[in-house]
């Protein structure tokens, strides 16, 4: 008799495990590993979760986290809550940006390596490979959480191109600032939601991330968000 063929997991199956693996802690990762191959994202729900009120009533900034991995499912929202295309026949987002421009770029730190969210394709594109979490946070809470957020403003001309009405460096600093502060609180309430913690804060060494995440002049790096399992009091 022929032998019995080995079942193939269904394909969805395969990648989630692959994904599951990229969020866990690598061992000893090095900075000289080469990035890896972009990431697609599950599909994010769009159903479930707290009502807004209540969200908005459990908010509130952790600075402590427990040492597990979000599961594939819970990155795919928070991402999506973050920049994610809430409106497909137009391209635009969850959160608002000045003249449509969205020149701020969440960059995502996991313990594999660093990437950045691309929001029309909602996947992570590679950036650098190896832990890069010291490059993320100065504090040890923020350098052991399982991912951390940068948000990066892109203030090259070819990214905010023409406004109807003159706009200095300054004034896209500015406007840059308030989409990033709006990402990061779409995040804290899907956290609140979801029972996660999460903080936002300026404690992003800039030359370190700088160098890790390879940022060209014209960006800036506007704050920093850590995210993750409270950890047990």
């Amino acid at each position: 008799m022929p032998p019995t063929p080995t079942p193939t997991p269904p394909r969805s199956l395969v990648r989630y495990l692959s994904f599951a693996l990229l969020l866990a802690v690598p061992p000893a990762a090095t900075a000289q590993e080469s990035p890896a191959p972009a990431i697609e994202l599950p599909a994010p729900a769009h159903t479930g979760g707290m009502p807004l009120m209540q969200a908005l009533e459990a908010r509130r900034s952790t600075r402590g986290f427990a040492d597990r991995p979000l599961a594939p499912e819970v990155l795919s929202r928070l991402l999506w809550a973050a920049d994610g295309v809430n409106r497909p026949a137009t391209g635009q987002r969850t959160a608002p940006s000045a003249y449509g421009k969205y020149p701020v770029d969440v960059y995502v730190v996991l313990p594999r390596g660093i990437y950045r969210y691309d929001p029309p394709r909602h996947r992570l594109a590679p950036v650098a490979a190896g832990d890069r979490r010291a490059a993320a946070g100065t504090e040890a809470h923020e350098r052991t959480a399982p991912l951390n957020l940068v948000y990066v403003a892109d203030l090259a001309p070819g990214r905010i191109g023409e406004t109807p009405a003159p706009a200095s460096r300054e004034d896209w600093l500015s406007w840059s600032a308030i989409e990033a502060g709006c990402m990061a609180q779409n995040v804290n309430l899907l956290c609140a939601s979801e029972g996660l913690g999460a903080v936002v804060r300026v404690s992003v060494p800039g030359d370190e991330f700088r160098r890790a995440a390879g940022l060209r002049a014209e960006q800036v790096i506007l704050l920093g968000q850590s995210v993750g399992h409270p950890a047990e009091k």
